[in-house]
């Protein structure tokens, strides 16, 4: 039982409470904060974009000045693009010179195509006409009989008319022929002549150019 009383006695043990002690009366203090807060004259503050910018006369002056500088440098820019376009490089003046002289090629031999088509044309043109005089001679009513004649038959009616039939036959067919080979012709003569005219002014404008390029050569004999 000792020993519960004094298990008791040491649960029981309180925590002693320091006395309070008095604090002295003083006058009320004003801590300033300053220091944590800067003061706004000393802020910078940026611009505001929507704020209309002050009209002085130096400013006009200033923007003035800018917009003449850079003027300036437009003209000068746009002298000096002209001047690296006035000097041609001599390789690309040759390469222009070779497809010009290309072009005027191709266009002198579309020209002579055309020109040999018309006188192959006329060549059949020619020999279709001189097989259509000749039926003409054979149509005449004396040479019918004639061949009729030679044959020998005794129903020379039916000769006569099978042979009358078969030249005019003949005649018909090499007179349509003609008239296309005539129709398509004259399409290329029309041709030929627009496409002689094309050469004309091709071979004019490429020796103008050798005219000039030779002239430039003269000039600039470092080149």
């Amino acid at each position: 039982m000792a020993t519960d009383a004094s298990a008791q006695t040491n649960r029981r043990r309180s925590i002693p409470i320091p006395a309070p002690t008095a604090t002295p009366i003083s006058e009320p203090q004003i801590i300033s904060r300053a220091d944590e807060f800067p003061d706004e004259n000393s802020r910078a503050i940026p611009p505001d974009p929507n704020e209309p910018r002050p009209n002085s006369a130096a400013d006009r002056a200033n923007i003035a000045s800018l917009e003449e500088l850079g003027n300036r440098i437009k003209n000068l820019e746009a002298g000096a693009s002209g001047a690296t376009a006035s000097k041609v490089d001599p390789d690309e003046k040759q390469k222009r010179l070779l497809l010009n002289l290309d072009i005027l090629n191709r266009a002198e031999q579309r020209s002579e195509n055309l020109r040999r088509q018309v006188f192959e044309l006329m060549e059949k043109e020619n020999t279709i006409k001189t097989r259509i005089d000749s039926l003409e001679y054979d149509l005449r009513p004396e040479m019918i009989e004639r061949n009729a004649a030679m044959v020998g038959t005794l129903r020379p009616e039916e000769i006569r008319d099978s042979r009358k039939k078969s030249l005019q036959s003949e005649k018909t067919n090499l007179q349509n022929l003609l008239t296309q080979i005539q129709s398509t012709r004259a399409s290329l003569e029309i041709g030929l002549a627009r496409a002689d005219q094309l050469v004309e002014k091709l071979r004019l404008k490429f020796e103008k150019e050798i005219d000039t390029s030779l002239s430039e050569d003269s000039d600039n004999p470092e080149n």
